[in-house]
C-alpha cells in the first residue's frame, strides 16, 4: 500500500523529456554498437598486421641465419650472427643450436610455450600468442633441420594494447559526445514537434479565459491542418453555443424586467398600506418583498453575466487609491467598524481599475461574509511584486477544500447549496466577483485564515500599473 502511494506521488516525465531521453538512449545504443564493432575489427586488424609483419621478419631472419650457418659454426659464433639479423621493434630472438640455447636478456627457455617447442622439435613451423612476464607476446618458431637448430622470435604485443586503449578512449569520448548530441537534437526535435500542441494549449487557454474568437492558423501541413480545422470547428461550435445561451439569458432577463418593475411597484403600494393588513398578511407581504428583492438582484446579475458571455463586458479605467477604496467600500456596506490592516508600508498605492466593478466585488465579498459567516472580522491590504492584494476575513465555518473552486461557479453556494431561506442568494455573487477580477487581469481565491483554525479569507489580487510596478504616491 505504501509503495503504491509512493508511486502515485511521483511526478510523470513530460513528453518533451521522454523524446529527448529516447534520442539520447538511441545515440548511446548506436555509439555502443559502433564502438564494439570498431573495437573488435580494430583489434583483429592490428593484431593481424602485427603478426604478419613479425612473421615476415622472422622468416627472413631464419633464412639469413640458415644461410650463415655452416657445419663448422660454433655456438660462440651465434651472437655475432644474430646481431646482424633484422630486428623488429619490441622483438627478441632466441636460437637453439643443438642442445645449446642463445637466450635474450629478459627471456628464458621456460618462457617459450611447450606446445610450440614440441612442434618445432618435430620440424614444423608455428606461432602462438601467450603471456610472458605478464605481457602479451607473439612467439614465432622456425626449425632449421639442416643444422639441428631452431630460430624463435618473441614479439611484444603491448604496443597493440596501447593502441587499442587509445582507440577505446576515443570511442568512449565519441560515444559520450554522440549521446549528448542525441539529447540536444531530441530536445530541439521535441520543441519542433510539440510546437503545434503548445499552440493548441495557448488557444485553449485563451478560449477558457473568455477570448472565444481565438482560432488556430493553418500550417501548410496535412496532419497539422486537419488538427487546426478540427479545433477551429470545435471552437466555432462552442462560441456559437455560448453566445446563443448568453443571448437567451439576456433576452429572458430583459423580458423579466418589465413584470419585475410592475411587481416592485405593486409591492411598494402594498408596503405603504401594510398597517391596514392583518398580521398574517403582513408576514406574507414581507416574504413577497424579500423574494422579489432577491429575484430582482438575480435578474440584474444574469444580465451582467450575459454581457461577460457575449464578450460585451468592458472596463472604464480610472485611478483608484486602494486604501480609500477599501474604507469607502466598508462604509457603503455599513461596516465602518471592521478592522482594516494596512500592510502597504505607509505608501498610498494607486491602481487602474473600473470603480463600479471593483465596488461590486467588495460589496459581494462583504455581503457573502455577512450572509454566511456572521460578518467580516477584518480586511487587509498588501503589496508584493507588482500586485496589490485585498483580503476579507471572517469567523464563519470556513470553506471546505473541495468547495474552494466550486463556489466561484454560477449558482453554486458550496456546502449550503440546496438550502433556501432568509437572505440566501442565488449563487451568482462570487461568480461575478471572479468575472470582474478576471476582466482586470487579476485573481481571486479563498483560503483558511492564518491566525486560527476557523473562518475563511477571500483574497483579491490586482496588478499594479505597468509603468510603475512598485507603487504610486499621491
Amino acid at each position: 500500500m505504501a509503495a503504491a502511494e509512493q508511486r502515485s506521488t511521483l511526478t510523470p516525465i513530460g513528453l518533451r523529456a521522454r523524446i529527448s531521453l529516447a534520442f539520447a538512449i538511441g545515440g548511446l545504443v548506436l555509439s555502443v554498437v559502433l564502438a564494439g564493432v570498431t573495437m573488435v575489427l580494430s583489434r583483429e586488424q592490428l593484431i593481424s598486421t602485427r603478426e604478419e609483419s613479425a612473421a615476415a621478419v622472422a622468416v627472413n631472419n631464419a633464412v639469413r641465419l640458415n644461410n650463415q650457418l655452416t657445419p663448422d659454426t660454433a655456438f660462440e659464433d651465434l651472437p655475432s650472427i644474430v646481431d646482424s639479423l633484422t630486428s623488429l621493434e619490441g622483438s627478441q630472438p632466441l636460437v637453439r643450436l643443438g642442445d645449446e640455447w642463445l637466450l635474450a636478456p629478459e627471456l628464458g627457455r621456460a618462457d617459450l610455450p611447450g606446445m610450440l617447442t614440441a612442434r618445432i622439435q618435430d620440424g614444423q613451423p608455428g606461432q602462438m600468442r601467450t603471456y610472458v612476464a605478464g605481457q602479451p607476446q607473439l612467439v614465432i618458431g622456425l626449425p632449421l633441420p639442416s643444422f639441428d637448430a631452431a630460430y624463435y622470435e618473441v614479439v611484444n604485443l603491448d604496443g597493440v594494447a596501447d593502441t587499442l586503449g587509445s582507440i577505446r578512449f576515443i570511442l568512449l569520448s565519441a560515444g559520450a559526445a554522440t549521446t549528448l548530441l542525441g539529447a540536444i537534437i531530441g530536445w530541439w526535435a521535441s520543441r519542433r514537434t510539440l510546437l503545434p500542441l503548445r499552440r493548441v494549449r495557448s488557444a485553449a487557454e485563451a478560449i477558457a479565459g473568455g477570448r472565444l474568437d481565438t482560432r488556430l492558423e493553418r500550417q501548410a501541413d496535412p496532419d497539422l491542418d486537419a488538427l487546426a480545422d478540427s479545433f477551429n470547428g470545435m471552437a466555432e461550435a462552442l462560441e456559437a453555443r455560448i453566445r446563443r445561451d448568453a443571448r437567451f439569458a439576456s433576452e429572458v432577463s430583459h423580458e423579466l424586467r418589465s413584470p419585475l418593475m410592475t411587481l416592485t411597484t405593486t409591492v411598494g403600494v402594498l408596503e405603504a398600506r401594510r398597517d391596514q393588513f392583518s398580521e398574517r398578511s403582513r408576514t406574507a407581504l414581507d416574504l413577497l418583498s424579500q423574494d422579489l428583492s432577491r429575484f430582482s438582484r438575480m435578474v440584474e446579475d444574469l444580465l451582467e453575466i450575459s454581457r461577460f458571455d457575449a464578450g460585451a463586458a468592458s472596463l472604464e479605467l480610472t485611478e483608484i487609491n486602494v486604501a480609500n477604496f477599501v474604507h469607502a467600500s466598508l462604509g457603503a456596506a455599513h461596516l465602518g467598524d471592521v478592522f482594516v490592516e494596512d500592510r502597504l508600508g505607509g505608501q498610498s498605492v494607486v491602481i487602474d481599475g473600473d470603480k463600479r466593478r471593483l465596488a461590486r466585488v467588495m460589496a459581494n465579498l462583504l455581503g457573502n461574509a455577512t450572509s454566511h459567516a456572521g460578518g467580516p472580522t477584518g480586511v487587509f491590504m498588501e503589496q508584493e511584486a507588482g500586485v496589490v492584494r485585498i483580503g476579507v476575513e471572517d469567523d464563519g465555518p470556513g470553506v471546505a477544500p473541495g468547495d474552494r473552486e466550486l463556489i466561484f461557479d454560477r449558482f453554486s453556494r458550496g456546502s449550503s447549496a440546496g438550502r433556501r431561506g432568509g437572505g440566501s442568494g442565488a449563487g451568482l455573487g462570487l461568480s461575478l466577483v471572479w468575472e470582474d477580477i478576471r476582466l482586470h487581469d487579476g485573481r481571486v481565491w479563498v483560503e483558511d485564515r492564518g491566525d486560527s483554525g476557523r473562518g475563511a479569507r477571500f483574497v483579491v489580487e490586482l496588478p499594479l500599473p505597468e509603468d510603475d510596478p512598485e507603487s504610486v504616491t499621491v
